[in-house]
């Protein structure tokens, strides 16, 4: 005699009954599922950006604006006939400041007012190019003077009045430690908030100070000391570094306040994705598009480079905008930081344990 099997026990409550679509959501977004998805949309979008800001700056380097000297006394037709035809082949891109002597042009270059210097040298004309101003600009007005030079049978001389140093020939190296100290920055900051959270506000700015005054360091003794890349002003390019280090931290802190854990698509994107490309470090500011070459110099890592090759390449002429920018960017940063503070993920009780039992 066969036994009949047993029936299902009966639901109890709400536990047997399916769950709606809302409350599938509401579980799946408590999940760690939930920011782990998003991540991966988020890393997806950041390498596909990170790759066009880069090839869209980069690639394909075009003359929008060259401010260009032009020894106006004695004018010949020479020098009026070849300043025109620079300005078709580099199409209408010349941006004319006239100087009464050769001696005023060449103080405005070291000022970095202009690119290069045209002037009339007997029967032909001289262009005045500096490498250290961008070599990309410099190779490009050299090759366009001699093409016009050529059309026009006017003999040209041209001259790098301020060559960038040997072991940089591209002038690449200063783009790439303002770079690392960018990077070094916020990452420094995103490492403190891992493994040290409990740090208080003072805590973490002192913290912050110090690593990025050690980083700056680093960062210029290998590339001066051990590799001999570049020559560089050591004291001051190692304050420009950890000055750098110190407002890329801030950046990802005043972020991180304000937004959480999702701090890093704020600071990726003001740091990287658009302050990098458009530090006009890899391609000078008169080859950027016109809108990069703007914004670039307001962000910390176009701050960063300016000061930083004025310091090696332009030494008695350094300007104050850039400690400014840097300055502004830090300030804000610390100021957001600490006036919300407590919204901060990090942070600790001071409060010994016995005396909150007692309390």
């Amino acid at each position: 005699m066969s036994v009949p099997d047993p029936e299902p026990p009966a639901s109890h409550g709400t536990h047997g009954r399916p769950r709606s679509r809302r409350q599938k959501w509401a579980a799946y977004k408590d999940s760690p599922y939930f920011p782990a998805t998003v991540l991966v949309f988020i890393l997806a979008a950041a390498a596909g950006l990170f790759a066009g800001s880069y090839t869209y700056a980069m690639a394909n380097p075009t003359p929008h604006l060259i401010p260009t000297a032009v020894v106006s006394r004695p004018v010949t037709g020479n020098e009026k006939e070849f300043v025109t035809g620079m300005d078709e082949v580099l199409d209408a891109s010349l941006e004319i400041h006239p100087f009464a002597t050769r001696a005023q042009a060449r103080e405005a270059l070291e000022r970095q007012e202009v690119f290069a210097i045209v002037r009339a040298v007997g029967p032909g004309v001289s262009l005045d190019v500096a490498g250290a101003s961008g070599a990309a600009v410099a190779q490009l007005l050299t090759e366009s003077a001699v093409k016009v030079g050529t059309g026009i049978g006017v003999p040209v001389t041209v001259r790098d009045v301020k060559p960038l140093q040997r072991g940089d020939p591209r002038g690449l190296a200063l783009f790439y430690i303002s770079l690392a100290a960018v990077i070094i920055g916020f990452v420094g900051a995103i490492q403190l908030n891992v493994h040290v959270p409990a740090l208080i506000p003072l805590e973490r700015i002192a913290f912050t100070v110090g690593y990025s005054l050690l980083g700056g360091f680093a960062i210029a003794a290998v590339v001066d000391w051990w590799l001999g890349a570049v020559d560089l002003p050591f004291f001051e390019s190692w304050l420009i570094l950890a000055f750098t280090m110190f407002t890329s931290a801030m950046v990802f802190v005043m972020f991180n306040t304000l937004m959480g854990r999702w701090a890093m698509i704020p600071t990726w994107g003001v740091m990287v994705l658009l302050g990098n490309p458009s530090s006009g470090g890899a391609v000078s500011w008169p080859l950027l598009p016109s809108v990069l070459g703007h914004v670039g110099r307001w962000l910390p890592p176009g701050a960063s480079v300016s000061a930083q090759h004025t310091a090696v390449y332009y030494q008695g002429h350094q300007r104050l905008f850039p400690y400014l920018v840097l300055g502004a960017w830090s300030v804000l940063s610390c100021t957001v930081f600490w006036v919300w503070r407590h919204r901060h993920p990090g942070g600790r009780d001071h409060m010994p344990r016995h005396a909150v039992t007692a309390t």
